[in-house]
């Protein structure tokens, strides 16, 4: 497994839309063990793969929080909703690539998916609290869509400066190791 590095917002490969896994071959499974272990060494509890800049139809996620808990890793390729709940829930999101930052954002409480297994199925299960807030999430990468589009345009465009800043620094930061020859 070898972690890869997390995009961060704004970067024009977060906003573009995935395009199917035609099969599972060795290197999905590959790119899904990359996630993971990406994704916990993060730490985070999901991450869709434009975020690492591979532009398939891949994300993972593992909600399961409680310390003395055994960990849930889900691959999902493909994903699709077929079904959404018309009761919504509000949940505080943050993002990998959107680090630091938080906001409400209102989904479907429960949603059922479709997807494709690393083992060629075809997968199907509801899910519901945090299960469903982080689907939702990583599905809407795949689109090319982000937590903070369902944002207001102001708190949008704060949190979108504060995100140059950082990656302004990260840079300086970087520039600032390499040795001077």
């Amino acid at each position: 497994m070898t972690l890869r590095s997390i995009l961060i917002h704004p970067d024009p490969r977060l906003k573009k839309v995935c395009d199917p896994v035609p099969e599972i071959t060795d290197e999905i499974r590959k790119l899904a063990d990359d996630m993971l272990a990406t994704m916990y060494d993060a730490p985070g509890i999901g991450l869709a793969a434009p975020q690492i800049g591979v532009l398939k139809r891949v994300f993972v996620m593992d909600c399961v929080k409680e310390k003395d808990a055994a960990p849930e890793p889900m691959v999902l390729v493909n994903p699709e909703i077929t079904w959404s709940s018309e009761d919504t829930n509000v949940y505080e999101e943050g993002c990998l690539s959107i680090p630091d930052q938080y906001a409400e954002v209102t989904r479907p409480k429960e949603v059922r998916m479709r997807w494709l297994g690393l083992d060629g199925q075809v997968h199907q299960e509801e899910f519901d609290g945090l299960w469903a807030t982080c689907s939702q999430h990583e599905l809407d990468h795949l689109d090319g869509k982000l937590f903070i589009d369902y944002l207001g345009p102001m708190k949008r465009k704060m949190i979108t400066r504060k995100m140059e800043k950082l990656k302004r620094e990260r840079a300086r930061g970087a520039a600032a190791k390499d040795p001077i020859l």
